[in-house]
């Protein structure tokens, strides 16, 4: 899997005319290796005391490409901080995002997929893509 995922922007990125870099290699080989949804500053910090010669914009743009390549969505939270999270090929889940303390929790329903499709047919509308975020206080910020 992870294979693929760098072959797939290494293919990317040649067909945009960008040469390999090692920088971007390292980068990709941090985000793949993180299983939440991460910030630019947060990755950046993750590589920086390894990689001192890797720049928190170096980190942005390549994060920019990785979205531009489909192996990362941004996720924009309610305080305006923008995340990115993996995108695996079929899969699709929604979110729960606590306003206390910016926890992101993933959960799939059927029920509610089946919803959104049949509100679509209703009204003529083909759904291309989409995302659901509920936003409120997880267990711990209730505590």
């Amino acid at each position: 899997m992870i294979l693929e995922k760098k072959k797939t922007f290494n293919n990317f990125a040649a067909s945009k005319g960008l040469r390999s870099t090692r920088q971007r290699d390292i980068i990709l080989d941090y985000f793949l290796a993180t299983r939440q949804h991460v910030s630019v500053e947060e990755l950046y910090l993750k590589i920086k005391s390894a990689h001192p010669g890797i720049g928190s914009a170096t980190v942005y743009r390549t994060l920019k490409l990785f979205v531009e390549a489909g192996l990362a969505r941004e996720v924009l939270l309610h305080d305006g901080q923008t995340r990115y999270e993996h995108v695996m090929a079929g899969e699709h889940h929604d979110h729960l995002v606590c306003t206390g303390c910016n926890a992101i929790i993933e959960f799939e329903n059927e029920t509610i997929e089946h919803l959104q499709d049949e509100i679509a047919a209703r009204h003529g509308f083909l759904i291309r893509n989409h995302k659901l975020e509920i936003y409120g206080l997880c267990a711990n910020c209730r505590g």
